[in-house]
């Protein structure tokens, strides 16, 4: 509605920008709404038009939805505040805030939709929106890597859609409780190959391994409130999906592909990382570790126990919040320094003291140093991992912690490079500083995600004992599919 509602305004950038921060206000107030009466009242089903569920469309809220729909909501809101000084006129002209809201309304409906189709839909307008958010500018660099961002999400979603045709001449279904329902009486050899197809076409869009190479080329070259957008959302719609249609699909024969999802997680963490730490510009960097980052909450997906799923829902709101303030950094770099390369900028400790304290905590919380929330994020993994006590879990444990190092070894050269050293005399010139009207806008986000970070590490113990309710939740196909379609489902009878 707002998206539409602008196009009324489509000329009149100030207009636009106040109609989509009064929206994006809105969006977290009801988000925090929604999930207050998800948390107190259980799971919370809507039918459309009325129609029964086997044959409308059908919105579910459980706490893992609810969960996504307001950190969404958070996201949406530090990036929109940030917005109104990083996003120049040009782009406003061509509407980068009615497409800031419809890749919300694809991100929103992606988490909330409870039919199968209708995901292939919102992730097709998630599609559209970040294309055109991502070449907004017509710069050759945006163009490059917007090519490989919609050509490998293109063919993500033909094997998506390949996949719902099989699963709904199978089943006779389209609503995802229904096709649960349904799914045993499937030959298995049918099944597991409809969870490959899955698996491949939400793993490129969540940018796993071998299908992330799109991811880096594409995340520098926008403006940090695209990249922060992008960051904290869209590859975490492709990581929610993967846990939902699991979870409800192909729970019994999880550990049939175990291994190799712990392969694809371990590599994810490992190429992502030793990337990161060949770059030399910030945002590529950054880049990259939202690659190996992806690989801990796939480690978390494979290892398919309640406590190993809750830390993956808690490492998705760490990264988010994290990895969307580290963009949102870079984007004061760039403003400060006129560029993000680490030969070209320096001494942003004595210029910028204040951004290098929050750059230093977030940093560290990437890392996963204690007590800030990557820690928190990483040890639930990695005890999670321990207790499979198998050869593929303590190897994918082994990797994670190695990465970690490695993270905080890349994150300290952006330190000594960017914040520490001189600034070299040969640089790229400043750019005259002319935003500082904007400082309260420049810094306000990057306070609040800095804060969340903060809260998150020192207080844990609520968030984790929600993501373990989320977790539960979410193993426990028969509340899930008793709340849309009246009927119990038996575990008895899907093994």
């Amino acid at each position: 509605a707002t998206a539409a509602l602008m196009l009324l305004a489509y000329r009149r950038g100030a207009a636009q920008r106040t109609i989509g921060i009064v929206s994006t206000v809105l969006q977290f107030v009801l988000a925090i709404g929604l999930f207050y009466v998800v948390y107190t009242q259980g799971i919370q089903v809507s039918h459309l038009g009325g129609w029964p569920a086997q044959f409308g469309i059908t919105f579910v809220a459980d706490l893992l939805s609810a969960i996504m729909v307001l950190l969404a909501g958070t996201i949406a809101l530090a990036t929109v505040v940030y917005s109104t000084w990083n996003i120049d006129r040009e782009r406003r002209a061509f509407g980068f805030y009615p497409l800031m809201q419809v890749l919300l309304m694809g991100a929103n409906g992606a988490f909330l939709t409870g039919d199968l189709f209708n995901l292939y839909v919102r992730f097709e307008v998630l599609l559209i929106a970040s294309f055109v958010l991502l070449v907004l500018g017509n710069e050759r660099p945006q163009m490059e890597g917007a090519l490989k961002y919609v050509t490998l999400n293109l063919i993500s979603s033909m094997l998506f859609l390949t996949a719902v045709g099989i699963l709904y001449g199978s089943t006779s279904a389209l609503n995802m409780a229904d096709i649960a329902m349904k799914l045993p009486a499937v030959p298995p050899s049918m099944t597991n190959a409809l969870a490959m197809l899955l698996l491949v076409a939400f793993g490129i869009k969540a940018a796993v391994f071998p299908l992330f190479f799109w991811l880096p080329d594409s995340y520098h070259t926008p403006p940090a409130t695209v990249i922060a957008l992008f960051a904290g959302l869209l590859t975490k719609v492709g990581v929610y999906s993967m846990l939902r249609i699991f979870a409800l699909f192909f729970q019994d024969t999880m550990d049939e592909h175990q291994t190799l999802m712990l392969g694809i997680a371990g590599m994810t963490m490992v190429v992502g990382v030793l990337g990161a730490v060949a770059q030399a510009e910030v945002r590529r960097i950054l880049a990259f570790h939202s690659v190996s980052q992806i690989g801990y909450i796939v480690m978390g997906f494979a290892l398919f126990t309640t406590a190993s799923l809750a830390g993956a829902i808690f490492f998705i709101l760490h990264h988010s919040i994290v990895k969307t303030n580290l963009f949102l950094i870079s984007g004061v770099i760039q403003q400060r320094k006129g560029s993000t390369k680490l030969k070209e900028i320096g001494q942003l400790i004595q210029t910028e003291p204040l951004l290098a304290g929050l750059f230093l905590v977030t940093a560290l919380s990437l890392a996963g140093t204690p007590p800030l929330s990557g820690f928190w994020a990483k040890l639930g993994l990695v005890q999670a991992g321990l207790k499979i006590q198998t050869v593929g879990a303590f190897a994918v444990v082994a990797a994670s912690l190695a990465v970690s190092i490695v993270t905080l070894i890349s994150m300290i050269k952006i330190w000594n490079e960017a914040f520490w050293k001189v600034a070299p005399t040969e640089s790229t010139s400043p750019k005259p500083n002319t935003l500082k009207s904007h400082a309260f806008l420049m810094y306000a986000p990057i306070f609040f995600l800095t804060f969340l970070t903060v809260l998150l590490g020192v207080s844990p113990e609520p968030v984790l004992a929600l993501v373990q309710d989320a977790a539960e939740q979410l193993t426990n196909r028969a509340d899930y599919v008793h709340a849309i379609l009246g009927v119990e489902f038996h575990e008895s009878a899907a093994h």
